[in-house]
């Protein structure tokens, strides 16, 4: 797993950017695959989550997460739920100690934040729609209703798609212009004709300072370049049949 330094400096906290490594998955999901979504032997995904949620320092049925949708929806947690139940949205909060909120990933940015004077925290999973349309304004806003403030809010990016190895269309770049022409500045030129490299994180960074949250880590780590991680984009690409899924949590140590 990977740390952020910020967040590890926070007393009271744990949180991990899971890797691929320590996991009981075979085959195109070989490692620590976390993905209830995926067509993986459900009891290697169980036993997965089970060590992650034991790293986390909480019972499995309280490592829980949202039903992700690539939406702009934040939800607060109070307690566990079950998967069965998940409230449909892409990004978790809460102020309550020993739960241990997550998303799940495969190229997207998960961003872990927290507010150390306040206790409260939160997971967001922005691939570029949910952080085109506002998941991580909106993850900021559901933490303020808990007693968060903004300015002391730190923020951590993990593994995701790097801008090297994240191609896109003239009609994926014209979207994001249309939506504010200031965003050009994270499109580089492709090989193809009419195709861009596209800066997720950089993209991330911005909308995050843009909301007010200026102490932020980037781990700088490509998905699909580094065989550490389980990357959707890959997997198209050498035309495997599924995925495999990372799981990035945060809690609030009791």
């Amino acid at each position: 797993m990977l740390v952020s330094p910020l967040l590890s400096a926070i007393p009271g906290l744990r949180h991990a950017f899971f890797t691929r490594d320590g996991g009981v998955s075979d085959g195109i999901y070989a490692g620590l695959n976390g993905g209830l979504g995926s067509h993986d032997d459900p009891a290697h995904v169980a036993e997965n989550r089970r060590r992650m949620a034991e790293r986390m320092g909480v019972a499995l049925t309280h490592l829980i997460g949202a039903h992700q949708i690539h939406s702009p929806d934040a939800v607060v947690a109070t307690g566990p739920w079950e998967d069965a139940a998940r409230p449909k949205a892409d990004a978790v909060v809460t102020r309550n100690e020993g739960l241990a909120i997550s998303v799940t990933t495969a190229d997207c940015g998960p961003i872990l934040f927290a507010d150390p004077k306040a206790r409260v925290i939160g997971a967001a999973h922005a691939g570029w729609k949910g952080a085109l349309t506002g998941v991580l304004e909106a993850t900021v806003a559901e933490m303020e209703k808990l007693g968060a403030d903004r300015s002391r809010m730190v923020a951590a990016i993990g593994p995701l798609i790097r801008q090297p190895s994240y191609e896109v269309g003239a009609e994926f770049v014209e979207r994001f212009i249309e939506a504010d022409a200031g965003n050009a500045m994270f499109f580089l030129p492709g090989e193809r004709d009419r195709h861009c490299m596209f800066d997720l994180a950089g993209f991330i960074r911005m909308r995050l300072e843009n909301a007010g949250v200026l102490m932020i880590d980037d781990l700088g780590v490509d998905t699909y370049s580094d065989e550490r991680f389980f990357s959707y984009r890959r997997s198209v690409h050498r035309q495997e049949p599924d995925y495999g899924r990372h799981v990035h949590a945060i809690a609030l140590e009791t």
